[in-house]
């Protein structure tokens, strides 16, 4: 039961993300904004399907040490896509906020990314193996969570005292995802009963995805009363048939 109820989840997972994103995406329009969180729901989706597909066939197959290498190669991929993912995630946050930022940040940025990626292609890690060593795993994610500390320190500055706007909250996504990652990546080889954690984690994300979608939609409405707002003056300028002087 375990098995088949964690498939679902996983199926699930990935095809709300992706939907999100194909939808963002496809009605985005002349809107970077929302395309671009459409385009990090993708990267979130379909980085995840290479991990996440090969599980759901090991868990139903044999057990997920008989697929060792298969499911290493889908975490390594993940773990380049999560990192695009939060370099997609910062460029939205400046669009967002219109946010000019100084060359330092944008470079710590790119660095943490670089450094996050080129960690990760070290054959030290043992992608292939089914116990990885934790060493490496805290190596290529000290990186990542730089990142994800200074995307939750941005967020908190720009969002979090704005109660009309749909990224409020981000800060506290981002922050949940990495509070319930950390203790995966440090005792998952102890006890399998920590990998549960990765739920809430991967319920964190689809927070995040919704909350680009809320914005589309905010965005969506907005455009539309302004487009109104702009024709009643012309409308009222028009005198009615009937009435002009004769």
């Amino acid at each position: 039961m375990e098995r088949i109820m964690e498939s679902i989840f996983d199926v699930a997972y990935l095809a709300v993300v992706i939907t999100l994103g194909l939808t963002l995406v496809r009605r985005s329009g002349r809107d970077l904004e929302t395309r671009l969180v459409g385009i990090m729901a993708l990267v979130l989706g379909c980085g995840d399907a290479f991990h996440l597909i090969p599980r759901v066939y090991a868990l139903n197959a044999g057990g997920p040490e008989a697929h060792a290498a298969l499911l290493g190669v889908g975490k390594a991929v993940t773990s380049v896509t999560m990192t695009v993912f939060y370099v997609i995630l910062y460029l939205v946050w400046k669009r967002h906020y219109h946010v000019t930022t100084p060359r330092l940040l944008d470079l710590a940025v790119g660095g943490l990314a670089a450094a996050r990626v080129i960690l990760s292609a070290f054959p030290q890690n043992q992608w292939l193996v089914y116990r990885q060593p934790l060493d490496w795993a805290i190596y290529r994610n000290i990186p990542f969570a730089l990142l994800g500390i200074l995307m939750i320190v941005l967020f908190v500055r720009h969002g979090a005292s704005r109660r009309q706007d749909a990224f409020r909250w981000m800060w506290l996504a981002i922050f949940l995802s990495f509070g319930f990652y950390a203790p995966v990546v440090l005792w998952a080889n102890v006890s399998e009963a920590v990998g549960l954690l990765m739920i809430p984690k991967t319920l964190a994300y689809v927070w995040v995805v919704w909350m680009g979608y809320q914005n589309f939609r905010e965005r969506s409405r907005r455009t539309v009363a302004e487009q109104q707002q702009g024709l009643q003056p012309q409308a009222a300028s028009v005198t009615p048939r009937g009435t002009e002087a004769g």
